[in-house]
């Protein structure tokens, strides 16, 4: 399945992820540009996508920024 990369969607979800983590807004901010911007770069090569390989590379890019950022990204919708 070709998934596609809306950056507003992406923004959000990981606004309110670090919003629940209480990372600061300005921080926040910086991580989700960083890591939006080297999505974008990586999938840019690609014709085609799944919704795995995208939430593969968004948490590994998180990864680079904070540990418990990207477990939260990779675990939504499976932490109760």
């Amino acid at each position: 399945m070709k998934q596609d990369f809306d950056e507003n969607i992406i923004r959000k979800q990981l606004t309110i992820d670090a919003k629940g983590l209480g990372i600061p807004n300005g921080t926040a901010a910086v991580f989700i540009d960083k890591v939006i911007q080297s999505t974008k770069q990586k999938i840019s090569a690609k014709s085609i996508i799944t919704n795995g390989d995208l939430e593969r590379i968004i948490a590994k890019e998180l990864s680079k920024y904070h540990a418990d950022f990207a477990y939260i990204y990779k675990n939504r919708d499976k932490i109760i």
